[in-house]
């Protein structure tokens, strides 16, 4: 029987490789994944990667750089908090400079 990586396996695979200070979007790891229409999926995996504080969730945002995950961080500032600590700036649950903090796997991890 094969072994097969599940999409929530494959999802942290992918958050992990995040740069520190560079974010990324539910919908762009979809789209790297095959998998477009799935971007709530992505936000579920994150939310069950709670237990695994070696997946990076807070460097996923929405599409328009808003924290729309930070509810599912203890605290009510902690993702904001943790992008700050990696100078990543962000004012009324935006990123500020979204455009330049975004890392896009699809063109970052060219042979995987």
């Amino acid at each position: 029987m094969m072994n097969e990586e599940g999409f929530f396996e494959k999802v942290y695979k992918i958050v992990k490789q995040i740069p520190y200070g560079k974010v990324t979007t539910y919908g762009i790891i979809a789209n790297y994944l095959g998998t477009p229409r799935s971007a709530r999926m992505v936000g579920w995996a994150l939310n069950a990667s709670r237990i695994d504080n070696t997946v990076p969730a807070h460097r996923v945002v929405n599409k328009n750089g808003i924290l729309t995950g930070k509810h599912h961080f203890n605290g009510t500032n902690l993702m904001k908090q943790l992008l700050e600590n990696e100078d990543i700036m962000v004012s009324n649950n935006q990123i500020i400079d979204f455009e330049n903090k975004i890392w896009n796997p699809l063109k970052e991890l060219r042979s995987q």
